[in-house]
């Protein structure tokens, strides 16, 4: 059995503020080539269909333009809510879907039944579990003690009550310890939101949405695809693609990727002002349209640079320095932009500038905790 693994659409998202609304509606007419090609027998789109869990009108369009035309394929498709989507909207008429073969996950309630496919070598079981919360899951299983992310899934895992001696298939959305981050990914406190690998254990592919460089966790068959498109400038050296994976008799599955070439790239340049406008240096180039961030090196400030470089670089979404003045400071100024970073390294830095000299580890633990409490309960 072959199956398409998609996950973080993230459609009506902005990138500094240019829409990219037209570059996901090409990346999905991509997919659907290649799903041409390949003929999967399912599809899986692991979550994060949409950047808000109230998305605007032009991307709930595009996605039900694109449903339509993998239905229209007998394609069985299989959606989950991830923590960018709101869970009742995506599971809004989930029942009428089904007859077309589109499978949405519905409001998680503490039961998660199968789909089951078949092929030549039996019966595929395909779980779908939406992004979760232990909060999520208490609700549910009050007997269990829930204190964690791990508690929380391997709760919910165990009462799916699944056949060791089937093939089983998980889609989910969350972030699995050890998986390699980027900066366009909501980040939580202290890393609570890791989950254990072994909390899969007895899926004979798990197909994972949340992060946005595909990868393999631990082992090859827990995998996250990616994002198809690139969405921060911490992405500019990845390679996109979706994740074919096919299952044969238990135990036997293979995976491998195919590409995903954007409308436009993501690239960085460095220089003075002078180098980069150059003429010899941008013609006859093909990344002119690329969305660009460029660092100046000039030692003085370049009067209206963002304007001037937009001439040339049509789509440029970055603009910093880095000189001797930049450096002084310890950081190199941007033009608006801000590195992400967790309420624990910003509570931490707002300490230490307050008290002059950093937090204990105690004092840390104890803040990881209490910004972790107010975090999930204001989810």
């Amino acid at each position: 059995m072959k199956l398409i693994h998609l996950s973080d659409l993230h459609l009506g998202k902005r990138v500094s503020e240019f829409p990219m609304l037209e570059d996901q509606r090409y990346i999905l007419e991509e997919i659907l080539r290649i799903i041409d090609g390949e003929r999967p027998d399912a599809v899986l789109i692991a979550g994060d269909i949409y950047d808000k869990p109230v998305p605007p009108a032009e991307a709930v369009g595009l996605f039900d333009d694109f449903l339509v035309r993998l239905a229209r394929r007998e394609t069985q498709v299989f959606i989950i809510s991830g923590n960018h989507d709101s869970p009742e909207r995506i599971a809004f008429g989930a029942r009428l879907m089904d007859r077309s073969g589109i499978h949405l996950s519905p409001v998680y309630d503490g039961h998660v039944e199968p789909v089951a496919l078949e092929d030549e070598h039996g019966t595929v079981n395909i779980y779908m579990l939406p992004f979760l919360k232990p909060a999520h899951v208490r609700r549910f299983f009050p007997e269990e003690e829930i204190d964690s992310y791990t508690d929380a899934l391997r709760t919910a895992v165990r009462a799916m009550e699944i056949d060791p001696a089937a093939r089983n298939v998980l889609v989910t959305h969350q972030f699995v310890t050890g998986a390699a981050r980027c900066d366009s990914e909501d980040i939580s406190v202290g890393g609570t939101d890791n989950v254990d690998v072994t909390a899969f254990d007895g899926f004979d592919y798990v197909a994972l949405g949340h992060i946005h460089n595909p990868q393999q966790v631990v082992r090859e068959t827990v995998r996250y695809c990616g994002t198809p498109l690139k969405y921060s400038f911490s992405e500019a050296g990845h390679e996109k693609s979706v994740t074919v994976a096919e299952l044969g008799e238990k135990g036997d599955i293979s995976i491998r990727t195919a590409p995903l070439i954007p409308l436009r790239d993501m690239k960085e340049l460095r220089g003075s002002y002078e180098d980069l406008t150059r003429r010899s240096f941008y013609e006859n180039t093909t990344w002119r349209e690329d969305y660009t961030h460029i660092t100046l090196t000039d030692e003085e400030d370049i009067p209206d640079a963002v304007g001037k470089l937009r001439v040339i670089y049509r789509n440029l979404m970055k603009l910093d320095y880095d000189n001797r003045r930049t450096r002084s400071g310890g950081e190199i100024l941007g033009s608006g932009q801000v590195e992400k970073k967790s309420p624990l390294e910003l509570f931490s830095e707002l300490y230490e500038k307050q008290n002059n000299q950093p937090m204990t580890e105690e004092q840390r633990a104890f803040a990881a905790g209490l910004i972790g409490t107010i975090w999930e309960d204001g989810q």
